[in-house]
């Protein structure tokens, strides 16, 4: 765990509010009060969520009145599902105070942040956000403080050019980058510490809000709302695809007496971690990454063809050697 940092520096007064006190809010929750004592934390979810996130001292009061949360909150943290969010972005920015930073978990980011540039003043600061951090169990009971360890966060301080059609580029005019930086993703530990301490107050609140996720153990990461979606319909939508399509041709493959399925071991128990994973939790990511999903889809398919065409032709060392490589690049990833 990073060293404490100060409440003050951080939020200012200190309220966040937790919008949706799931697996990611909840675990956000926890975390922040690790590192910051006594912070006072509201949320708002459905009523049974609330008072489970009460019972377990995720949260200090709730409310099932929108307003009555954000009114009085420093940091507005959106941990709802992508539609979800997008539809209650209008009220929370009638009722958010100015001084606010507003931030949200959603996993998919053109549709979203192009939303919150329509509904916040310049005031009000909106500032998108994914932790790539999660598990296959939902919901408040899977909270974690320790879920952002090591995971990479996903910034996105402004709508991506990409959600108008243009094509991603360097990052440009950025509240903490401004023009100096370019490339579709940077670390955030490459952003100086005399360049923070040059920004303007009202982007010190990002620059503080970095400092807040660093300290619970992620590693952010700047990026484009186009790239991000474009990198995660691989790296984490196209997965959870895959295992249910794995999942799907292991029933039908399964017969009366159980087989394959009931000889199966810890290869497809891997395999089908992700095919647990709810709906609910999944619908609003891939309706609102249809197209950069076709996309991996499409290579998907590519890719299987490839391998059953060197499968005839007994020549799969080559495939093997090349997934290998991808495995050993990931696990050696900081």
């Amino acid at each position: 765990m990073a060293p404490l940092v100060s409440r003050a520096a951080v939020l200012g007064t200190g309220r966040i509010a937790v919008l949706g006190t799931g697996l990611i809010g909840g675990s956000f929750a926890l975390a922040v009060r690790q590192v910051l004592p006594g912070i006072r934390i509201a949320g708002w979810d459905k009523p049974d969520v609330l008072e489970r996130a009460l019972e377990l001292g995720v949260v200090d009061e709730a409310s099932p009145q929108l307003q009555e949360v954000v009114k009085r909150a420093d940091l507005v943290y959106i941990a709802l599902p992508v539609g979800l969010a997008i539809e209650r972005l209008p009220e929370i920015a009638r009722h958010v105070p100015r001084h606010a930073l507003v931030t949200d978990a959603c996993s998919t980011k053109r549709a979203l942040c192009a939303a919150a540039d329509k509904c916040f003043s310049e005031d009000v600061l909106f500032l998108g956000g994914h932790p790539m951090a999660g598990s296959e169990v939902s919901g408040i009971d899977g909270a974690d403080a320790s879920l952002f360890q090591g995971a990479k966060y996903a910034l996105v301080g402004t709508a991506a050019e990409g959600a108008s059609g243009v094509e991603p580029g360097p990052i440009s005019g950025h509240p903490i980058l401004g023009n100096q930086i370019s490339g579709d993703a940077i670390s955030a530990d490459r952003i100086s510490e005399e360049k923070i301490g040059r920004i303007e107050q009202g982007e010190a609140r990002i620059a503080n809000f970095v400092r807040l996720i660093e300290s619970i153990g992620a590693r952010p990461i700047w990026i484009d709302a186009e790239t991000h979606d474009r990198a995660t319909a691989f790296v984490s939508h196209l997965p959870q695809l895959v295992s249910i399509a794995l999942a799907g041709v292991t029933r039908e493959a399964t017969d009366q007496t159980g087989l394959p399925l009931t000889l199966a071991g810890r290869g497809l128990r891997d395999a089908l971690r992700l095919a647990g994973s709810p709906y609910s939790v999944w619908r609003d990511i891939v309706l609102t990454n249809t197209d950069n999903l076709d996309m991996a889809l499409d290579r998907l398919i590519q890719a299987i063809e490839h391998l059953r065409a060197h499968l005839r032709q007994r020549e799969l060392e080559e495939e093997f050697a090349a997934a290998n490589d991808v495995y050993k690049l990931l696990h050696n990833l900081r």
